[in-house]
């Protein structure tokens, strides 16, 4: 075990790192190696940029970036001035770019030209002037393409900047304040905001990083995006506050990933079910090439987590369990701890994470060891939503200050937490949140539905996959090409249903409210029917 870092603000922290491991290499990513050092000398670049353009503490910076070095600079340049990121999604639509934009309430906005298929250029032209949109001369674009374009281009802003000032006490980062606010689905049509402070993301990244065993001799490989909690507020303090070296990947691919463990010599890898089925399905997968991983963390059944420590050779990887509300995880396993122990258990909880568990009916507390619904107290859990999600605060949030996370779970003789099923309605396609509510909204939208609903199936190599049921309207053509089209224009990949079917009635209760499980049983019977089919 390491002593914990003094420092409680991201820019600080880097700093420490930088004079206590003055040549240690704090990342290496597709635009190069670069040591502690280097991170804060590149940050205070930004922040004097950031700071001649008017950016205080307390404003909103947004990034819409992949996972590259810029993504830090902006992110620890804002922080030296007591700025507060909010990373949107490289997955987003111009739809769900319009929403996030008029959500964030942003002061200036750092984006890349594109990224895969998108074009966040044209979509940021398209969308100048509506509500949230910063002002052109508030947008920074990487890599812009050679056309004539209202916004600033990253790389000249940095080229006509001052040395850094460093606000007055009482002015600049402050521990207690947001870090990030990152924006996750939930049991409403939109993604939710979740402001998390600096410190607690810092402490609970520690506490993340203990119950791997880091040090700063550890390699992290992290092909998961940094606007979601399992990289920006996991394992990006993991790594940082234990002064070890975080090895990004701008999106995974198999092919890279392998490549990248073996050349890289990582030793913590923070993997999903599908990213270690991808890996063990491919042609260049060599365990033997593996062998220098030792730990990490996983979200996956007791299955899916053996599967990974046998084909990937991942000795000590540990089990895990949070939400973007407690700062990514609350529960961890030890990576000492016997396999079969971490492989049915999600750990004891967190330092600074309470859990308790209540009857789904009555909310009372249930008795030790039956399990309960799934509440989380502690300084580390967000203190509510922002934006239009604050509108949820009351519902999600007891007045005593625990976060209601919708799942069931109990806590074992041992006291290890134990994850029991979800009861909301989330779906968990490939370890990511997707809200039914969302993917309704989206096939809403088109002129043919008249009602829709959306379950989640088990799925083994996905872990859920979406089903949506359609009722067309009246008088209308039902048609899945159109509707599949029209889902891929308006909603981010990994939210697109994998079957949609027209049904007459979806199944209600006598007082109107749709009777989820009984239409999760009939897509999981349809399922069943398909598979029989294609086989």
């Amino acid at each position: 075990m390491m002593d914990a870092p003094f420092s409680r603000t991201f820019i600080e922290l880097v700093r420490e790192q930088a004079i206590r491991l003055p040549r240690a290499t704090a990342l290496v990513c597709a635009q190069g190696r670069f040591t502690y050092g280097d991170l804060a000398a590149r940050a205070a670049k930004v922040a004097a940029a950031l700071q001649k353009s008017g950016v205080v503490r307390g404003d909103r910076v947004g990034l819409l970036l992949s996972n590259r070095v810029e993504w830090l600079d902006v992110f620890l340049g804002a922080g030296a001035l007591g700025a507060v990121i909010v990373p949107l999604s490289t997955w987003s639509t111009r739809t769900e770019l319009a929403f996030l934009l008029q959500d964030a309430n942003l002061v200036l906005l750092v984006a890349g030209a594109r990224f895969g298929a998108s074009d966040f250029q044209a979509d940021l032209s398209a969308l100048q002037g509506t509500p949230g949109m910063p002002l052109a001369d508030r947008i920074w674009l990487l890599d812009s393409v050679e056309r004539p374009l209202p916004f600033a281009r990253f790389d000249i802003v940095l080229e006509h900047v001052g040395e850094f000032e460093a606000p007055p006490p009482g002015s600049g980062p402050c521990a207690g304040e947001d870090a990030l606010v990152l924006y996750t689905s939930g049991s409403t049509s939109a993604p939710k905001a979740v402001p998390l402070r600096q410190f607690a993301v810092i402490e609970n990244g520690f506490n993340i990083g203990e119950r791997q065993g880091l040090s700063a001799a550890d390699r992290v490989l992290l092909a998961s995006p940094l606007f979601w909690a399992f990289g920006g507020s996991n394992a990006l303090p993991a790594t940082f506050s234990h002064g070890a070296t975080l090895v990004l990947m701008e999106k995974f691919d198999a092919s890279e990933a392998l490549a990248t463990i073996e050349r890289e010599r990582c030793t913590s890898f923070y993997t999903l079910p599908a990213m270690t089925s991808a890996l063990v399905h491919h042609a260049n997968y060599n365990k033997a090439a593996l062998s220098s991983l030792r730990t990490g963390v996983m979200i996956g059944s007791a299955e899916e987590f053996l599967f990974a420590v046998d084909k990937l050779g991942i000795a000590e990887l540990c089990n895990v369990y949070g939400a973007t509300e407690t700062c990514g995880n609350c529960c961890v396993t030890w990576h000492h701890w016997p396999l079969q122990r971490r492989a049915f258990c999600q750990g004891p909880p967190l330092p600074g994470q309470r859990l308790r568990f209540v009857d789904e009916d009555t909310g009372a507390v249930v008795p030790a060891g039956t399990p309960g619904l799934v509440e989380v107290s502690g300084g580390y859990v967000t203190q509510g939503y922002s934006g239009a999600s604050a509108a949820q605060n009351e519902k999600t949030f007891t007045a005593d200050g625990f976060y209601r996370s919708g799942d069931m779970g109990k806590l074992s003789a041992d006291g290890d937490f134990v994850f029991v099923g979800r009861v909301s309605e989330m779906i968990k396609r490939a370890g990511i949140n997707v809200s039914p509510a969302e993917v309704e909204a989206v096939l809403l939208r088109h002129p043919s539905v008249r009602e829709v609903a959306v379950v989640g199936v088990p799925d083994t190599a996905r872990g859920e996959r979406i089903f949506a049921f359609v009722v067309p309207a009246a008088s209308a053509q039902f048609d899945v090409d159109v509707l599949m089209r029209h889902c891929a224009a308006e909603a981010s990949k990994y939210k697109l249903p994998d079957h949609i079917e027209s049904c007459s009635r979806l199944p209600l209760t006598v007082t109107g409210k749709l009777q989820r499980r009984e239409l999760k049983q009939l897509a999981v019977e349809r399922a069943r029917t398909l598979a029989a089919a294609a086989n």
